[in-house]
């Protein structure tokens, strides 16, 4: 079974949309969402620099955008009329995905290909996701931290003793602490055993008690946009459920602003259900990195330009006639 994947943020990179804009069309559909999102989009991911594209609210208008032209180019975005689960529904079908996920912002992406949501009415949430995540963040200075190697147990007993949130449990022996700039330094100077500390480039503690002001603002943008539900399985970052009621999903996106992501456990979910091939949406690799060390026998391709589009249609070949939501 093929599982597609969106990553999260922290995922952009200066320049990254500059080769996807040679794609016929892809300028074209960008620059109608910015108008959705108020932000240049095509700027932001050709001519911008690493600080503007650390802003959360630009960033996740960014990689959600970036996801979808990616999944549009792949013949993965319903309504598109490509292949896949290419239809107004999002219908499921030969060639397409039997499992979508996102990390974090990419839920958004995850929900579009599932059919849940519309490319526009996910990119109008990114955009109140990011501007509240943004101002939330602004509150308190907040950081993150990744944690690389270490025993779990101790890792997470070492996070909770500095007071900070596990904000991130990524598996393959990746975990994300997020926190006060404070308490993120007196766990720098008392880390776990055997453990890498490496602090995030990012604008505030995501997926910690610091963004509940955000996640009211986050309901009420919801609210205004009626869900369906998913056409595939679709994974919640929350506890890796498959989830099969878009309303659900959508109090469990509202939700997941202020709570951890569960990544390890969407990957267990993945596993369980017998996942063979993984394709990471725009810009990949952080998603295939961790399915490399935790789903051993997985093919998994990353889509970082438009050359390994080839890779991902075979990948998308081989894999068969698309699962539905019930297997």
């Amino acid at each position: 079974m093929l599982v597609i994947v969106a990553p999260g943020q922290g995922a952009q990179t200066p320049g990254f949309l500059t080769p996807w804009l040679e794609i016929p069309g892809l300028a074209d559909r960008l620059s109608a969402w910015s108008e959705i999102v108020g932000l240049d989009l095509i700027a932001y991911g050709t001519t911008a620099d690493a600080d503007e594209i650390r802003d959360t609210a630009v960033a996740q208008p960014l990689l959600v955008a970036a996801g979808l032209v990616a999944a549009e180019a792949l013949g993965v975005l319903p309504g598109s009329g490509a292949a896949g689960p290419g239809t107004a529904s999002g219908a499921a079908g030969p060639g397409g995905p039997g499992m979508v996920a996102g990390h974090s912002v990419g839920e958004l992406t995850a929900a579009v290909l599932a059919g849940v949501l519309s490319a526009e009415q996910a990119l109008t949430l990114v955009r109140e996701r990011g501007r509240a995540m943004a101002e939330a963040a602004a509150i308190t200075e907040t950081g993150m931290v990744a944690v690389l190697g270490g025993i779990e147990e101790d890792v997470l007993a070492a996070i909770d003793k500095q007071g900070l949130t596990p904000a991130n449990i990524n598996g393959a022996g990746q975990v994300v602490a997020g926190g006060t700039l404070e308490r993120l330094e007196a766990f720098k100077a008392e880390p776990p055993a055997r453990a890498r500390l490496i602090p995030l480039s990012v604008a505030g503690a995501f997926h910690t008690a610091h963004m509940a002001p955000a996640v009211d603002r986050m309901r009420e943008a919801a609210a205004s946009l009626p869900p369906r539900d998913p056409s595939v399985a679709l994974l919640s970052n929350a506890d890796g459920a498959v989830i099969t009621s878009g309303t659900a999903f959508m109090g469990r996106l509202v939700d997941q602003v202020a709570n951890p992501v569960r990544w390890d456990a969407c990957m267990a979910t993945m596993a369980e259900r017998g996942a063979t091939a993984m394709i990471e949406l725009l810009p990949g690799g952080t998603l295939t990195g961790l399915a490399k060390r935790a789903l051993r026998g997985v093919t998994a391709v990353a889509l970082k330009t438009p050359d390994d589009l080839d890779s991902a249609r075979e990948l998308l070949e081989r894999s068969g006639s698309g699962t539905t939501g019930e297997g």
